[in-house]
């Protein structure tokens, strides 16, 4: 069995000392000839670095950790690739855990994290309790929440700006003459589904306006399928629908479509959120509010960094605005500018 590569097989190898490979593989200061001659080194050898214990050494693990509650949204895989992407080009190795959004799956999956000694967590539409926050103040992580936000938590949070968002979907709704508004909101749980909701509900009032009907979707296909069925069987039907994420917009969109036989948009307009991929395909042509996706992760990933240099730093709470994405699953007033 050959015997384990070390720092200072390869230091033997290229020629330097040990702490020059030491400090070539932690980032820190070399010169690009040091460089070239032990990556070389230990590429002929190979040798891997042993990141546990750089960690112990350096108190930095070059890990953060990501915590999503799920993926079936199509918004978060997308999201959470380009936060990979945007970590690992900072020198970060990513750790991901699937949680439930319940306390006790985050606790035994925060505690987790805590054992791998993690530089900083980001949770994505993961709420947290005030025991997990009080854990992570005390082992000084920095935690940034993604598309989400909690008052009192003393964590930072990087979000769109949903109560805008939602405020300009009632004001393009009632520009295009629609009298029967219907929301179905995302999960009352979350700041994102409450927000988005507050700022259509105000949209509306503010022109003298309120919707038939408000349900929660809970941010799930199903329910917002069973919701859209609700909403058309009664007599008041609604001849627009705002829907609280493009996840179950798209199941709106089916039932309407597919099982209910009605004509989008002249019988029925329907505005999602978030702008996936998947809404500017011709099956859905969706109308919906874009989620700035690539300015979400380029501040959560800055917030993060920031904290885990600066410890002391204050929490911020960053909302980005993103526009209406107009296609054709709305009725479009004459004239309309996004």
């Amino acid at each position: 069995m050959q015997a384990r590569i070390t720092s200072l097989d390869v230091a033997r190898r290229a020629g330097v000392s040990q702490s020059a490979v030491s400090r070539v593989f932690s980032g820190a200061s070399a010169s690009a000839a040091t460089i070239a001659k032990v990556r070389a080194a230990a590429d002929e050898l190979g040798y891997r670095p042993n990141s546990l214990a750089r960690a112990m050494i350096t108190g930095k693990s070059r890990i953060i950790g990501l915590l999503v509650a799920y993926l079936d949204n199509q918004f978060y895989p997308v999201a959470l690739e380009r936060l990979s992407n945007a970590l690992q080009a900072k020198g970060y190795h990513i750790l991901v855990f699937m949680v439930e959004n319940a306390s006790d799956g985050i606790d035994d999956t925060v505690q987790e994290l805590l054992g791998y000694q993690v530089d900083g967590i980001v949770t994505a539409s993961v709420s947290m309790s005030s025991e997990l926050t009080a854990r992570c103040a005390a082992a000084g992580i920095p935690v940034v929440m993604f598309n989400r936000g909690q008052d009192g938590s003393g964590f930072s949070s990087v979000t769109s700006a949903n109560v805008e968002g939602g405020r300009k979907v009632a004001e393009f709704l009632l520009a295009g003459g629609h009298q029967r508004i219907a929301h179905i909101a995302g999960w009352e749980g979350s700041s994102t589904g409450r927000d988005r909701q507050r700022g259509f509900v105000e949209g509306l009032a503010a022109q003298g306006a309120a919707p038939v009907a408000v349900i929660d979707g809970m941010y799930k296909r199903g329910v917002a399928a069973e919701a859209a069925r609700a909403l058309m069987a009664r007599p008041d039907a609604p001849d627009a629908i705002f829907v609280g994420n493009d996840h179950m917009a798209f199941a709106v969109l089916d039932v309407l479509r597919a099982e209910l036989g009605r004509d989008v948009p002249n019988e029925v307009s329907v505005v999602g959120y978030d702008d996936v991929p998947l809404a500017a395909w011709p099956a859905y042509d969706l109308t919906t509010v874009r989620q700035p996706v690539n300015r979400m992760v380029e501040a959560t990933v800055d917030t993060l960094l920031a904290q885990i240099d600066d410890r002391a730093r204050p929490a911020q709470k960053i909302e980005i605005d993103g526009p209406l994405i107009l296609r054709g699953s709305a009725r479009i007033p004459e004239g309309w500018q996004t």
